[in-house]
């Protein structure tokens, strides 16, 4: 009899206010391994509130989540070795070089090659010429690809990035589609929020819009439609007519 296939993300009836207004309101999600599920909506729709909620950074009103089949709690052991995150601009420590906070990271989780490893992923976030210098000294976009490759150096099963795009150059969008498709393919599971239709429509397996909110809207994903506030919607692919709502969702390549 075939093994059942479990979520690496469960998340049921996830609910968090702020005041008087909810953001995420009765939310339902599960993130199977060689799945990417990509996050859309217009500011203040409840992206980043979700994977905050998601990665413990903050607590939820109502709900349920478990990661690798457990409760959600930031300081579980398997929870920190199966999850990778990139959620906001990291405080790097100020006196270790770029090579010395990703070998610091490798070593930690106990790499059986630390060095090879950091190698490979300077050379990939090309980074290489910056590796003696301290994270003060890099452009805003050298510490994006920084901060991505804290994730990237690192083991994982669950890769939890919240507008990896920001920062990047043409050319630096590109190559991060193209590694967290290779992420998916190689078994794992990405959640990820972004604005970037080609980096969604690249990596996303599916596509989950989160309606309402408090922006304006005006720099929606063209996946995002006007929804009750914090509710997901996904839904299969609609062909693009006149008159038609936005797709919102597709699935692609999934093993699920």
């Amino acid at each position: 009899m075939a093994k059942k296939r479990e979520p690496v993300v469960s998340i049921s009836g996830l609910t968090r206010k702020f005041g008087d207004f909810t953001v995420l309101d009765q939310v339902n999600l599960e993130v199977y391994p060689g799945e990417a599920v990509a996050l859309t909506g217009r500011n203040g729709a409840g992206k980043s509130t979700l994977l905050r909620l998601l990665v413990g950074a903050d607590q939820p009103d109502g709900g349920a989540i478990q990661v690798s089949g457990e409760p959600m709690f930031e300081t579980s052991a398997r929870i920190r070795q199966d999850m990778a995150v990139v959620i906001d601009d990291l405080d790097f420590f100020p006196d270790l070089s770029v090579v010395e906070h990703l070998d610091l990271l490798a070593r930690a989780h106990g790499l059986a090659h630390p060095d090879e490893v950091v190698d490979e992923v300077l050379h990939e976030v090309q980074l290489v010429a910056q590796s003696g210098q301290l994270p003060g000294t890099l452009s805003s976009g050298q510490r994006r690809r920084l901060a991505l490759a804290t994730a990237f150096v690192r083991p994982r099963k669950l890769l939890v990035l919240d507008e990896p795009e920001q920062r990047l150059d043409v050319e630096g969008v590109q190559w991060l589609a193209d590694r967290l498709v290779a992420e998916r393919q190689e078994g794992l599971a990405i959640i990820f929020a972004s604005h970037e239709p080609h980096l969604v429509e690249t990596v996303a397996t599916r596509i989950v819009n989160l309606g309402g909110g408090l922006g304006d809207g005006d720099d929606a994903a063209p996946e995002a439609e006007a929804t009750p506030a914090g509710q997901l919607q996904s839904k299969p692919a609609q062909p693009k007519q006149g008159g038609q709502k936005p797709r919102i969702s597709k699935k692609k390549g999934g093993r699920r």
